[in-house]
């Protein structure tokens, strides 16, 4: 006796509902790679002909199809206030955020076929259970306490997870045996590729794990210049160890638009990723590799999951001097293949493919 032929996979457009940043408004200049991933993903799929409904915080492109998440203030007593457990005012503002949007999902039948949860809160994976549709988190950090409890409010999580590398993946194992990599990308018709030139570059938020001050020291030591770009994400840090150091041949270019940056990636000799944490995956690697632009930087989290030795150079975390002795070895390398190994690993649309393959598994 036979059995009954496998049903084609269905090739018809998904109705995703995709939670993205509260805080942070899903528009460029982006604050972080997070909102910058959430806004490729968004684009991709529905370009791809899907119909995506963003949930994302006040003053988000508006070509998105934002639904917004108006970051309201609950009104707390006074004596509520004086609590030992008052939190500060914006984790409440977020909290009250998420709370009402997962409340709203719940509600009646859904109007979706999932639910991607592209944010950091953990309400989405608590409350996952009260909604009528599969659910999928993407894990972009390292566990975090309220996310791990979350996975624990029922006996087995309905949550469908992702994450953005092995490396991350690995990390949540202890609490999320099997998650699906599918690995950061960005647009290649977007990050162009560039001639080089005699500079170095650093890219990302202003902030001591991500270690812009490191980049300076390696810099200074290898004789190269240095071109800072991105948000000031922790002005104490930059006044502290970043302003000070700025001079004719270290400069900061500020927080720049896509094509800004990508000009001013292209046109640099490499990209310095100086990682304090261990990074979950390090979008600027992608970036900067779309760009033609090789890689030097330190060995930690994603990053050797990310560069070979094609398109990149990576030494022990925090060793500036093997950094600095990095440099030209690292400059030496093609632009043509750090451009190939962008196409074929990091590109948008071999991350869209891949969550779409995902999508259709949940859902199915």
């Amino acid at each position: 006796m036979t059995g009954s032929p496998q049903a084609a996979p269905s090739t018809a457009p998904l109705r995703i509902a995709l939670i993205a940043s509260a805080r942070h408004p899903i528009a460029e200049p982006f604050a972080g790679g997070l909102e910058a991933h959430t806004w490729t993903l968004s684009t991709a799929l529905r370009a791809r002909g899907h119909e995506i409904t963003v949930f994302a915080g006040p003053g988000s492109d508006p070509g998105l199809g934002v639904v917004e998440m108006p970051l309201r203030t609950a009104r707390i007593s006074e004596s509520a206030c004086r609590d030992t457990s008052m939190v500060a005012a914006p984790w409440l503002e977020e909290h009250h955020a998420y709370l009402q949007l997962m409340l709203e999902l719940a509600r009646g039948p859904s109007q979706f076929d999932l639910v991607h949860n592209n944010s950091l809160n953990y309400l989405p994976v608590a409350m996952a259970a009260a909604l009528s549709v599969p659910v999928v988190t993407t894990l972009h950090t390292p566990p975090t306490p309220w996310i791990e409890s979350a996975i624990q409010v029922a006996p087995h999580c309905p949550v469908h997870f992702s994450a953005v590398s092995a490396h991350t993946a690995a990390a949540w194992r202890h609490i999320v045996p099997s998650a699906t990599v599918v690995h950061n990308g960005v647009d290649t018709r977007r990050w162009k590729s560039g001639p080089g030139g005699e500079n170095l570059v650093w890219s990302g938020r202003i902030v001591p794990e991500k270690g812009a001050h490191l980049a300076i020291e390696a810099a200074e030591l290898s004789g190269r210049g240095l071109r800072i770009a991105g948000p000031v994400g922790d002005a104490d840090y930059y006044e502290a160890f970043v302003r000070p150091r700025l001079s004719r041949t270290i400069t900061y270019e500020g927080h720049l638009h896509q094509p800004d940056l990508c000009e001013l990636v292209g046109s640099s000799a490499a990209a310095v990723v100086t990682p304090c944490w261990d990074e979950p995956y390090g979008l600027v690697v992608a970036e900067a590799l779309a760009c033609g632009t090789p890689v030097c930087g330190f060995a930690r989290g994603a990053l050797p999951e990310i560069v070979t030795r094609a398109c990149g150079r990576l030494v022990p975390p925090g060793d500036t001097a093997a950094l600095a002795k990095a440099v030209e070895p690292t400059i030496a390398l093609s632009r043509a293949d750090a451009r190939r190994h962008a196409e074929a690993f990091c590109s948008m649309d071999a991350m869209t493919r891949s969550y779409e393959q995902f999508y259709r598994s949940v859902a199915a």
